[in-house]
């Protein structure tokens, strides 16, 4: 129990980071903004079908977690880039 709760806060607080790297993309405007807008939609819908997919065959909801934990890490890393 103490993982998925390690595993909430964690997921808040990278979520926030990636939500403030997606505002100042989309901010500056131009075809990145757009891109980044249809990217960030796409991967939302794919992230709740496979969080779905999992619960529904089974998987603990910490694995669900993990899975959006490693989408928001994945994100930020790519957002700090540039």
């Amino acid at each position: 129990m103490f993982s998925l709760f390690q595993n909430l806060a964690s997921l808040a607080f990278e979520s926030q980071q990636v939500i403030f790297l997606r505002t100042m993309k989309m901010a500056a405007g131009g075809p990145g903004a757009e891109a980044e807008a249809r990217l960030m939609v796409a991967e939302k819908l794919a992230a709740a079908e496979d969080a779905t997919m999992a619960l529904m065959s089974g998987k603990a909801v910490d694995h669900v977690v993990a899975s959006y934990r490693r989408r928001v890490r994945a994100n930020s890393r790519r957002l700090m880039k540039g």
